[in-house]
């Protein structure tokens, strides 16, 4: 299996006396003690790990209300672009675009550094989500709800301003970088059809404008496990660890390239695109590009994957792994593609 260069730089400046490691966890009650206390929530009452994905997720009881503390990777973006995705967010919550938003400590940080074993690392308190995951995926009346925010999310951040680092969803970013993250891991004949198959989608997406309104804040990841619902449709978005500057279709494709490989109903997908257009409509250019930016939210995907898989010495990176991803590659390249 390959290292990744980061890997290779932390261990090179590891005190000698302790083991070298890639990836630590920290322990709640120290996260209590040291990080919960510069934020004015009151008496935490519980602190329980709850998830790891691209970040380390903790669930946060104070005797009168819920958070979500989250601690960042030190493999997985800047300082700076954390700072952007939570000036975003606390933008966004204060236009009145349902977020889950972080909160300042009491001298006025969104974000505290701590300096754990595999490198610096960064944590937020955010306000929890009201509601839940939609149970069995999303209904199209939520699917539509969901696509009527985005759109209005792409319109209010076009008045964002930020003084930190602007990450850009740009196509070498998401297809050149990423290539090179899976290359390793491709026979000479898969590497070659991907080159083949990212020439193509640069090719068919060379006249989208990178321009307003084409050209916004991306959340990035949107689908059915990063938005909560009330039992009244009341919505909450959350986890905007893949946000940057990027075309706001390629949010729309990335839903739709989610929701296309977890098998679910198109008429959920439908009625998404629908909710979208009924608040902010696309440019027949947009539609055009739908297929390959789905394609290149596929590729984008697959390399944060594995770059994360790198990190934790796991295990589901073997033939199978490639072979599944490659295929839903193939298909989505299909001329018989159908979103809908």
């Amino acid at each position: 299996m390959p290292v990744a260069d980061w890997s290779l730089k932390h261990l090179s400046t590891m005190p000698d006396h302790l083991f070298p490691i890639t990836y630590s966890t920290l322990a709640p009650e120290a996260l209590v003690d040291r990080v919960l206390s510069c934020f004015a929530v009151g008496e935490v009452t519980s602190c329980v790990f709850w998830m790891r994905g691209l970040s380390d997720i903790y669930l946060v009881s104070t005797r009168d209300s819920r958070y979500v503390l989250r601690v960042s990777h030190a493999h997985w973006r800047s300082k700076a672009e954390i700072e952007f995705e939570l000036q975003l967010l606390e933008f966004l919550h204060r236009h009145h675009i349902p977020v889950a938003y972080p909160l300042s400590t009491y001298d006025g940080k969104l974000a505290i550094e701590i300096k754990a074993l595999e490198g610096d690392r960064y944590a937020s308190l955010f306000t929890h989500a009201a509601g839940q995951v939609a149970v069995g995926d999303l209904n199209k009346v939520q699917a539509q709800k969901l696509g009527e925010t985005v759109a209005k999310l792409h319109k209010t951040s076009q008045n964002f301003q930020c003084h930190a680092a602007r990450p850009h969803l740009t196509i070498n970013y998401l297809l050149d970088d990423s290539l090179r993250d899976l290359s390793p891991f491709f026979n000479n004949g898969a590497r070659d059809y991907m080159q083949e198959a990212i020439a193509h989608i640069k090719e068919q997406i060379h006249d989208l404008p990178q321009e307003l309104p084409l050209w916004s804040v991306c959340w990035g990841d949107p689908h059915s496990g990063n938005v909560h619902f009330t039992d009244n449709n009341d919505i909450t978005l959350f986890d905007f660890d893949q946000c940057g500057y990027g075309w706001r279709s390629f949010d729309i494709a990335k839903f739709l390239q989610v929701t296309l490989q977890a098998g679910i109903s198109p008429s959920v997908r439908k009625a998404f695109l629908h909710g979208y257009q009924s608040t902010q409509p696309l440019e027949e250019i947009e539609l055009k590009c739908m297929q390959p930016l789905m394609q290149a939210a596929q590729i984008w995907s697959w390399a944060i994957s594995v770059k994360s898989a790198i990190v934790h010495n796991h295990s589901k990176l073997d033939h199978s792994y490639f072979h599944q991803r490659l295929e839903h590659f193939k298909m989505l390249r299909s001329p018989d593609w159908k979103p809908f």
